[in-house]
């Protein structure tokens, strides 16, 4: 009788082995085997971590293996059991290779394509084209859009983490939850003792070094010695937590009137603020966004303010970016503009203001609504619309399996998970929803484009702006990632036809468009694909965004946020609208009192952190893909990568404020906090 050998290897994950039954068929193109129990006298099957090996014997041969089936059923009581990949050793001394890469829960079963993959239009056999379609039938019963607040993208329709397909849960919760709690967070650092104070204002700027100096880096420290220079405050908005709004000014707006006579102190060039203007070396932040954004009100004895700032930017001789002038509000009528020649306090309190307003861009644009929220609806769009046997699947699932988990675990603590907490943040209380109305005024998918949104704002020149590592380094990796996917995608596309024939990506790039984005006409998403080299940029958007972009954003949080005072998350006092008023004590009742300082500090370190088992950009250990082309171009990417990570290593021996966000060997594969 012909034998066929299956090995199963289970999952490292903790509970990932099994007591249950474990049945297996295997479904050949002429006949399939009998449903057989795989079970070893006086052996513990299934086991966290093991390879099993069973034969399999069948009275005829059964042709080509296409699919195998595995099904679990309770032997005690329920024990879930995630399988990480099937072998089968036909009677010929063949090896086929089934990736599984699932749970199986309750009674449950899991029919498996061969690993190799195929596109839909490749796809003869009608026994696999059934499977294909009924995986995704099932997929979009399980994982379907739902409006979480009106004017966001679109999420998954679930309201807690536990009510998720298994598959696309966290595989433990531990890590997650101690992420997202803040509580824990803020025992941890020891600054719980602060909480009873809550509303107590500190005394003065060193006051804050008692909860600061229970966890310190060379970056945060350095940031607590010169915060107040104006050089850390301009070199912020190159290599910061918010490297992003930052952009040539090529005419100053009317509703922004500096005048020459105003900087010209300032000014190093002996040129007139117009000549610097046409020379290039003008810059401006506005927070426009932020104009007219409720402030958080859930706190009837505390109240917070908002503003929405210009500041305007020099680059001096020595290539350092200086604030030159501040207006605190988007009209000059009721703000006057501050500049470094006012009183100590005044301009020190501008610079605050403007320092908060970019806290709360970054926690809920930058970071929530770019990184987060997209990366969901380019997550959920794909569970949707392409089998696993799908080489792009393949591709993107490495890259944003957790978002949707992390997501949904925030939304279901009643938090954002950048960071957004009503106690802490000036935007709570429905502010932050508002704030994400307006940004997606202007999110559109070539915003995503990391070379475009650079060149957009003007910032593109690395002769004008030497010292901007997130711009050269994001360039680095972005390259980088890009001639991975190509590789990987001309593997399987080797022409523009391919891709307009491939019903499934077409249905995943509309279902990204049309329900994710709400098929909004500003976001200029695209609705199909015609090009090859259009699919290559799409997908590398979706990786770059899910890892280099959200390590960006995320990981400098506690370097750059744990000084309060350089990052209030909220402030207590409306903005000046004088001048000549301001002094220390007006400023400490200004920042954030004790208790929702001890709050902000737990935050920005829990969310500044790496998991224990962290996977890194270039890291793929499930084999999703078993094609010797792939596994090649994966060994060129993760050389392209080290090259890089060196090449950053050796350029910050050197700093005193390195930056290295943007290093391979620190940038997670996916958003998974």
């Amino acid at each position: 009788m012909p034998s066929y050998t299956v090995t199963i290897a289970t999952g490292n994950q903790w509970f990932a082995g099994t007591d249950d039954y474990i049945y297996i068929t295997l479904v050949g193109t002429e006949l399939c085997s009998e449903r057989t129990l795989l079970d070893k006298p006086l052996y513990n099957d299934f086991e966290r971590g093991a390879v099993d090996s069973y034969g399999v014997r069948v009275e005829e041969n059964l042709g080509d293996i296409v699919l195998v089936k595995i099904e679990k059923k309770k032997y005690w009581m329920h024990d879930d059991w995630y399988c990480k990949y099937i072998t089968v050793k036909t009677p010929v001394g063949d090896y086929l290779e089934f990736p599984c890469f699932r749970w199986l829960v309750d009674d449950k079963e899991v029919v498996l394509r061969h690993g190799q993959a195929f596109l839909p239009q490749d796809d003869k056999n009608i026994l696999v084209k059934q499977h294909r379609q009924k995986e995704l039938n099932m997929r979009r019963r399980t994982i379907r859009w739902k409006e979480w607040q009106p004017g966001f993208p679109m999420s998954i329709d679930a309201n807690r983490h536990r009510d998720l397909p298994r598959d696309i849960q966290f595989d433990s919760e531990k890590g997650v939850d101690f992420i997202l709690n803040y509580s824990k967070a803020i025992e941890n650092l020891c600054v719980n003792q602060f909480m009873h104070l809550f509303q107590s204002s500190w005394s003065n700027f060193a006051d804050f070094e008692k909860i600061f100096v229970k966890i310190k880096n060379t970056i945060s420290e350095y940031v607590m010695q010169h915060w107040k220079e104006d050089f850390m405050f301009g070199y912020q908005f190159l290599n910061g937590c918010n490297p992003v709004i930052i952009q040539k000014c090529a005419k100053l707006p009317d509703k922004f009137p500096v005048t020459h006579e105003m900087v010209s102190v300032s000014l190093e060039r002996e040129m007139t603020l117009e000549q610097e203007i046409e020379a290039g070396n003008i810059y401006i932040a506005d927070y426009e966004v932020l104009d007219g954004i409720k402030a958080n009100s859930t706190d009837p004895c505390t109240l917070q303010f908002l503003a929405a700032p210009i500041c305007l930017l020099y680059k001096s001789t020595r290539n350092k970016i200086l604030p030159i002038a501040i207006q605190l509000g988007q009209t000059p009528e009721d703000n006057p503009i501050f500049l470094p020649t006012d009183g100590q306090y005044d301009w020190l309190l501008a610079k605050i203001w403007v320092r908060s307003a970019d806290f709360q861009h970054h926690q809920t644009i930058t970071h929530l609504l770019r990184t987060h929220l997209m990366t969901e609806v380019f997550a959920i769009a794909m569970y949707r619309q392409l089998p696993a046997v799908h080489p792009v699947y393949k591709l993107l699932i490495p890259h944003i399996r957790f978002t949707i988990a992390i997501n949904t675990k925030a939304r279901e603590q009643l938090i954002c998970e950048c960071g957004i907490f009503d106690k802490a943040n000036a935007t709570g209380g429905g502010g932050h929803v508002q704030l994400v109305q307006k940004a997606m005024k202007s999110l559109t998918f070539r915003s995503l484009c990391f070379p475009d949104m650079i060149k957009a704002r003007g910032v593109d020149s690395k002769e004008e702006l030497p010292t901007y590592f997130y711009r050269d380094d994001g360039y680095e990796v972005w390259e980088a990632t890009k001639s991975f996917v190509s590789d990987v995608v001309c593997i399987y596309y080797p022409n523009d036809e391919k891709v307009q024939e491939d019903e499934e990506i077409q249905a995943f790039i509309k279902d990204v468009c049309s329900f994710g984005m709400q098929d909004l006409d500003h976001c200029e998403f695209p609705k199909s694909l015609k090009l090859r080299e259009e699919l290559i940029e799409y997908l590398t958007v979706i990786v770059f965004t899910a890892s280099a972009q959200h390590a960006a954003v995320n990981f400098g949080q506690y370097d750059w946020c744990s000084w309060i005072p350089n990052a209030p998350s909220t402030m207590r006092r409306p903005p000046p609208q004088k001048k000549g008023l301001e002094n220390v004590d007006l400023i400490m009742e200004s920042l954030p009192d004790r208790g929702r300082s001890s709050w902000h500090l737990g935050a920005v370190w829990a969310l500044s952190q790496y998991q224990d088992s962290e996977l890194f950009l270039g890291m793929y250990p499930d084999e999703h893909f078993i094609e010797k082309p792939v596994k090649e171009a994966m060994q060129k990417f993760r050389k392209q990568l080290a090259e890089i990570s060196s090449s950053i290593r050796r350029r910050n021996e050197e700093k005193k404020l390195p930056y290295y966000y943007m290093s391979p060997d620190k940038i997670p594969n996916s958003v998974a906090v």
